[in-house]
């Protein structure tokens, strides 16, 4: 049991924070907010990284109901959402910015607008739907564990949000030690492994939707 909660706590962990790329955050933030004051900068830095908390904090809280209502099963959202990773992950591999999270009409509009804390950057850029499938499905494995479990999943996300809200207030830092060939190295080892957690996700699926093809 210690080993299953450890396991599941290291792809916890990972997973969401891999979606959430504090990193890709970073450098669309310094983007967005090139010409704003530093106190307006860190309003939205702090705005938006605690409204990505609160979307996520809510989704795992009510997310099996969700799906209950819509009749959706955790299988299908398993699959739906390793499939969804695996793009997303393929786009880091290949370096680009996942439209799933930002695309380039969200960042041209976001250019005319005075709050950009809530849109783009808390929703999609942090809280993006990759992250909010991926708390649902490590929030219903967690109900099927034990309460520390979902404890894991709490935490994983505060630790995802308050690392990101880090990155970005040091974002001018950051950018000092780290270019952009430094970052397409890094946004590809996380693509790799964020295509490792989708494949297991839709193996996980496939398992439970057709438990005649595991031998069950």
């Amino acid at each position: 049991m210690a080993g299953d909660v450890l396991s599941f706590a290291l792809l916890s962990i990972s997973s969401i924070l891999i979606i959430v790329n504090p990193l890709g955050a970073t450098l669309i933030y310094v983007s967005l907010t090139t010409n704003m004051e530093p106190h307006a900068r860190d309003i939205v830095a702090r705005d938006a990284c605690r409204y990505a908390f609160f979307i996520l904090l809510i989704v795992a809280i009510i997310g099996t109901w969700v799906l209950s209502l819509f009749g959706i099963t955790l299988e299908a959202l398993r699959i739906a959402g390793g499939i969804l990773l695996f793009g997303i992950g393929m786009e880091m591999v290949y370096a680009k910015t996942s439209r799933t999270k930002l695309t380039a009409t969200e960042k041209y509009e976001s250019r005319d607008t005075d709050d950009i804390s809530i849109m783009p950057l808390a929703i999609p850029m942090i809280a993006g739907p990759g992250a909010i499938t991926t708390t649902i499905v490590l929030m219903n494995e967690a109900t099927a564990m034990t309460p520390v479990a979902i404890g894991i999943v709490l935490v994983s996300i505060a630790i995802s949000i308050v690392l990101t809200y880090y990155m970005i207030r040091n974002s001018d830092y950051i950018l000092t030690k780290i270019g952009q060939r430094e970052y397409r190295a890094i946004n590809r080892l996380m693509g790799m492994l964020l295509i490792a957690i989708a494949v297991q996700f839709v193996i996980n699926g496939i398992r439970l939707a057709f438990p005649l093809l595991s031998g069950g």
